[in-house]
């Protein structure tokens, strides 16, 4: 291993130093400070004997003889299922006071990509106990399905609901025995205040939920070199988890944004010209690299179920990152500052909201057999409901029709009974979908044009109750 005393320039994270032979991209580096202290950094660029290095702890104490040693091998993560429990820091090394990681093996955290010929069509339900995503967006196992949030909003208490009521049905019913049966959660933040990661840690603790998560934290004033690593540390075990040890994973990494600034301070360091504002032209190759790792591979019990979450800037979906996140993954749930502004928890607006392999995910077998047609249902009543209040702003509500009044009452009800359940609440796809009939009995039969005849006739609720329900709603 050769050491160098080269260094000709420290620029922000980055460090550039001379060398006389040939070093691998990704490469990782020791870098010895006068003091003795060691760093630890990655190759960025190697070009015609030179060399820059992104050093993990950020470029303080380094100075020109400081001496350089590379290790001539990448960044790899310490695998083991006695990962499952542990906090890590953004770099991988364990904060939570246990025990030191006795590793199985050591995987390289670029992560080996999926053949599209071995991989399987995601197409079995996960639940996540949220009735917006459940039962208007389901997720589907293997998927990767991105929250779009704004700054301000209650992102982070949906993802640690989620995190701490998803399950896989059957799985359930097989028995814990089953292989193959485990269901496991990768929690990965990026840029996070310490306020929050304290709130993600009580949260975790409190409710059990870290017995079966392991955790990466990267806080908002770690290195953003690190903050690049992260997300790969956290697929690498969840692919180990999946693939190896037949868990169901999901992976929930936010806050992406933080991710992509990354990048683009680490662009700007390295003096690269930019794209579109600011950010590095190759964030789309970058971003597509992490989703992709989402999957389930042919013959392999195990699977990987993505969901990023991101603040939009400016609240603002046209801008370059949820823009890139929603070429890549399969669609988007939005949360919404209006309905955050009435009290709605979680403050899912479905109408933008979309996952594009619901339809693999659910029906008989599956979820239930009404729960398609339930959904498009819903969905429609919602949809001319929003349009109706529009109309109701400009000629009052004593001008619509009485047929008019009972969507919008039927938008209210979705928006109070469906969306509204709490951070705390946990249900079942049936209780969903029966509250989904519940609310689609305020609707005359034959205005249910979407919903098989033989549906109908189970489960539309009686014409009393119906009718009742209409009187109360209309009487609040």
């Amino acid at each position: 291993m050769k050491e160098y005393q080269t260094i000709t320039e420290i620029s922000g994270p980055l460090v550039f130093a001379e060398v006389d032979e040939p070093i691998g991209y990704d490469e990782i580096v020791e870098i010895e400070t006068p003091e003795g202290d060691t760093l630890r950094g990655q190759v960025l660029e190697s070009s015609d004997g030179l060399v820059s290095i992104q050093v993990f702890e950020g470029t303080g104490g380094i100075d020109r003889n400081a001496s350089v040693r590379f290790l001539g091998e990448t960044m790899k993560m310490p695998v083991t299922e006695d990962l499952l429990g542990r906090v890590l820091d953004g770099s991988g090394q364990p904060i939570d006071g246990g025990p030191e990681i006795v590793p199985d093996r050591r995987e390289d955290i670029v992560g080996a990509a999926i053949n599209p010929t071995a991989r399987e069509y995601p197409e079995e339900f996960i639940q996540t106990g949220v009735s917006a995503i459940d039962g208007m967006n389901t997720l589907v196992r293997g998927q990767k399905l991105p929250i779009f949030s704004g700054s301000g909003l209650p992102h982070n208490e949906l993802s640690l609901q989620i995190a701490r009521q998803a399950t896989v049905p059957e799985e359930e019913e097989a028995g814990e025995d089953d292989e193959g049966s485990e269901f496991a959660v990768v929690f990965g933040a990026m840029g996070i205040t310490a306020e929050e990661a304290n709130e993600f840690m009580e949260d975790f603790e409190r409710t059990g939920a870290l017995e079966r998560s392991v955790v990466f934290m990267n806080l908002a004033d770690d290195p953003a070199v690190e903050r690049t690593v992260t997300p790969r540390l956290a697929l690498t075990t969840a692919e180990y988890l999946a693939f190896d040890k037949g868990y169901h994973v999901l992976v929930i990494l936010t806050d992406m944004t933080n991710y992509c600034e990354a990048l683009r301070e680490i662009g700007a360091a390295r003096e690269e010209v930019p794209g579109r504002r600011g950010y590095p032209g190759y964030m789309y190759t970058d971003l597509a690299q992490l989703y992709e790792r989402a999957g389930r591979i042919e013959g392999r019990d195990g699977s990987v179920t993505q969901i990023p979450i991101l603040t939009m800037p400016g609240d603002d979906d046209t801008h370059p990152i949820p823009d890139l996140t929603g070429y890549i993954t399969e669609g988007q749930i939005y949360i919404d500052r209006d309905l955050n502004s009435q009290g709605v928890v979680p403050p899912i607006n479905v109408l933008p909201s979309l996952s594009r392999l619901m339809d693999d995910g659910i029906g008989e077998g599956l979820t239930r057999e009404d729960h398609g047609d339930v959904s498009d249902q819903m969905y429609a009543a919602y949809a001319e409901g929003e349009d109706l209040r529009d109309l109701v702003n400009i000629v009052g509500r004593e001008a619509l029709s009485e047929r008019d009044n009972k969507y919008l009452d039927f938008a209210d009800r979705f928006e109070d009974e469906f969306v509204d359940q709490g951070f705390d609440t946990n249900r079942s796809i049936e209780e969903t979908l029966d509250i989904g009939w519940d609310l689609l009995g305020m609707l005359p039969r034959e205005e249910l044009n979407r919903v098989d005849e033989d549906l109908i006739d189970k489960y539309y609720p009686e014409d009393e109750t119906a009718e009742a329900d209409v009187e109360e709603a209309t009487a609040d």
